[in-house]
């Protein structure tokens, strides 16, 4: 027995399973084992009659039960939650008031816990001199021609060849090979191939740009950051097109210097395409992609390749926030005011910005948060000295910000004698742009043809019969479909069923794919590509589109707010906005925010090189105050504006918000049970929270489930979060979805 099997006081184990209990069952650890068994081991446990896999979070010398079964045996080292990551669950699972069970397996995806494996292949390598092999060929040509085939395409390969690949040159079958092997002409071996989206593309190399004053003042900060080993969130508040990404491409290059792990957040996978183009082009380091739209096999060699250290830079969209990394020394969030960084459908909901600043605080890591339009919250950090605050205010490469014009609707209507998706001003500007060769780039935030089907008899309007939402009809597939359950009604109906009136049901509304068709009608010439989440439901559509686009094989990309966000088209100089004001009518406190923040972001996509750019934007409400604010890209304005608002009415950043959804197949039952628990936590909880009172959700039924909440604002959470430990239920007719920092407080 080793000296630390001896001295090891605990023998006993907690371990939490994947499957089932949310506490933590006791195990005898085997002499055979101690020392290897640790806090976030993963184990094989016996479970009555089965084996099950757990992870062992804590251990002890004493157990209250007498009779313990011992732990069968240690699932590979390389599975192990490590202590970093470990201590970060444990925040989450209290934070987000979610059993640490499903913390862990947010935190140790599927694909790592599961049956992949590293995919291994045959190579064929030559096992004399290439000299001798020469030889070998020419006297086999004319006796055994296929083993001579077999010869010359690994000639041609002679470091290794693998066995599929030398089939399909060669043509032939395995039995000349197997024959050549066994005269040890050549050598088989067993390799791990990676199965990473990146393993096969070639980048050009490229070089550090000359910073600007700004970007060279913020690169200097995070560089001493990371020389002191210090944590250290730093906002930086750069217009669109300010180089920001150029200060995290030169950041990352003196984390590696220092031998520091990097960790780049982006908000969905839309964006990763040009990010890692950026990185791959100008590190030669083994960078790991991490997204939902990877395979099995995919995420895990990324994953491995992570926590054996081979990769050092992790880039990926919110989960990737819990790659394994060593020796982590910088993170960053990219358009950190992003809604795709927060986990809404399934606990924990958490929120990757936030989670990053916390692994950043354990690590000792610095935390690069930036945006051209940052969220209230980090602004506020910032302007209160709990986040160090970088801004640059000009674009980089002499490009100017673009010139924006604001169109009334109502006044384009009254010309046109009826509705209309484009105003004068914007086909003009269409047909000007690319005449000349430059590309346009159009914004709606409705994907689909139309958006309702009405009756104009009764005014009934066509539902989903599972959701409270409008069925929108899509023309490519001849259907009426829901955007929450993805219930599809085809062909549509021609008799109302309402009121039964025949050929009665009339279509409103515009989608993404009546734009495509209508600009083809007034400008047949043009061409167009459409950009949503109907022409990207394959992998690897994204990066096609956005090829295709930056190749020039479209002058107009039509889109929803995948377009938005952070992509750089030099040849982009005019951008329009379709309907900005329609998010503006929700009752949410974030509505003027979410607003804004798409304007200035969809406007910051024009004018990006040489040329300069323009955008447009069409709306009903032309005077209102966030409108005016987003043409003029003023965000210090709104920021003011916003903040007197939210603490007006004591919404964050001055209070935290946690919303308990309730839902279920009875409302009445789901309302007596929100109801229940609402009058149990005003009992419980002291005078200054403030607790809401229950109502129907915004979207009040989705997929048959009826749905009724409630919000509690709190200046102070640590009360209210041990009161809401376990209360998340999930049963067979009911749920109770605990939401901390919610995004929205309407649906």
């Amino acid at each position: 027995m080793s000296d630390a099997q001896e001295i090891s006081p605990f023998t006993i184990a907690e371990v939490i399973l994947d499957d089932a209990l949310n506490k933590p069952l006791d195990y005898r650890i085997p002499e055979s084992l101690v020392g290897r068994v640790m806090t976030g081991s993963r184990v094989n446990v016996p479970v009555r009659n089965s084996q099950r896999q757990g992870t062992v979070v804590g251990l002890k010398e004493k157990s209250a039960f007498a009779k313990l079964r011992q732990i069968a045996g240690v699932i590979s080292e390389k599975t192990h939650v490590t202590d970093e990551l470990f201590r970060l669950a444990e925040w989450i699972s209290y934070y987000y008031c979610t059993p640490l069970r499903k913390v862990l397996k947010t935190v140790l995806p599927s694909s790592v816990r599961g049956k992949s494996k590293a995919k291994e292949q045959l190579l064929i390598k030559p096992d004399v001199s290439l000299n001798q092999l020469a030889v070998i060929c020419d006297e086999l040509r004319k006796s055994h021609p296929t083993q001579a085939l077999a010869l010359d395409a690994v000639l041609k390969s002679p470091k290794g060849i693998l066995l599929s690949k030398l089939l399909e040159m060669a043509g032939v079958s395995r039995s000349p090979i197997e024959t050549l092997i066994k005269k040890k002409v050549l050598l088989c071996q067993k390799v791990q191939i990676d199965r990473s989206i990146l393993s096969e593309e070639e980048y050009f190399p490229t070089k550090p740009k000359k910073l600007n004053e700004e970007q060279s003042q913020t690169l200097e900060k995070i560089k001493e950051s990371l020389d002191k080993d210090r944590f250290e969130v730093r906002l930086v508040h750069g217009v669109t097109g300010s180089g920001k990404t150029e200060v995290y491409l030169q950041a990352i290059e003196h984390a590696l210097l220092l031998k520091k792990g990097v960790l780049f957040l982006v908000p969905e996978i839309a964006l990763t395409s040009q990010m890692i183009e950026r990185l791959k082009s100008r590190f030669q380091e083994k960078i790991a992609i991490l997204h939902h739209r990877l395979s099995q096999g995919e995420r895990f060699d990324a994953w491995h390749q992570i926590r054996e250290g081979k990769a050092l830079i992790a880039i990926g969209a919110r989960s990737a926030v819990f790659s394994p990394i060593q020796n982590l020394g910088l993170i960053i969030v990219d358009e950190e005011h992003e809604s795709s960084y927060k986990q809404t459908d399934e606990a924990p909901s958490y929120h990757a910005r936030d989670v990053a600043v916390m692994r950043g605080k354990i690590a000792n890591a610095t935390v690069i948060l930036g945006s051209a339009t940052p969220s209230c919250e980090s602004y506020y950090n910032a302007k209160i000295g709990k986040y160090q605050l970088s801004v640059l205010t000009n674009r980089a490469d002499s490009a100017t910000l673009p010139q924006v014009t604001v169109v009334d609707m109502k006044e384009e209507i009254a010309k046109n004698k009826g509705f209309t998706l484009f105003s004068n001003a914007l086909l003009n500007a269409i047909k000007q742009r690319v005449e000349i060769g430059e590309q346009v780039i159009l914004f709606l935030n409705r994907r689909g043809y139309h958006t309702a089907q009405m009756c104009t008899s009764c005014a009934h309007v066509l539902q989903c019969p599972h959701c409270d939402v409008n069925l929108t009809f899509h023309l490519g597939d001849n259907v009426l479909a829901c955007h929450l359950c993805d219930y599809r009604l085809s062909p549509p109906p021609r008799q109302c069923p309402g009121c039964k009136a025949e050929g009665s049901l009339k279509f409103k509304g515009a989608g993404t794919e009546m734009v495509e068709r209508a600009l083809h009608a007034v400008l047949p010439e043009v061409r167009t590509l459409r950009l949503d989440a109907d022409t990207t439901r394959h992998k690897g559509s994204h990066e096609l589109l956005f090829k295709s686009f930056r190749a020039g094989k479209a002058d107009v990309l039509i889109g929803t707010q995948m377009i938005a966000k952070g992509l750089h088209f030099p040849q982009v100089t005019l951008v329009g906005v379709l309907n900005a004001d329609g998010s503006l009518q929700i009752p949410d406190f974030r509505a003027s925010e979410t607003v804004f923040q798409l304007l200035t972001q969809v406007a910051g996509r024009s004018g990006r090189g040489a040329l300069s750019g323009e955008v447009i934007i069409q709306t009903h409400l032309p005077d209102h105050l966030v409108i005016g604010l987003a043409k003029e890209q003023n965000y210090e304005g709104f920021f003011n504006q916003e903040i007197a608002v939210r603490q007006l009415f004591h919404y964050p950043p001055f209070t935290h918000l946690v919303k308990l959804t309730f839902s279920g197949k009875d409302p009445r039952l789901v309302q007596e049970r929100a109801a229940a628990l609402r009058s149990h936590l005003i009992g419980q909880l002291p005078a200054h929270f403030e607790i809401l009172p229950v109502v129907p959700c915004g979207h009040a039924k989705v997929k048959g489930d009826y749905r009724f909440q409630f919000i509690i604002k709190a200046e102070k959470m640590g009360q209210l979060l041990s009161l809401l430990q376990g209360q998340g239920v999930r049963e067979e007719n009911f749920r109770l979805f605990i939401d901390v920092d919610p995004l929205s407080t309407f649906f």
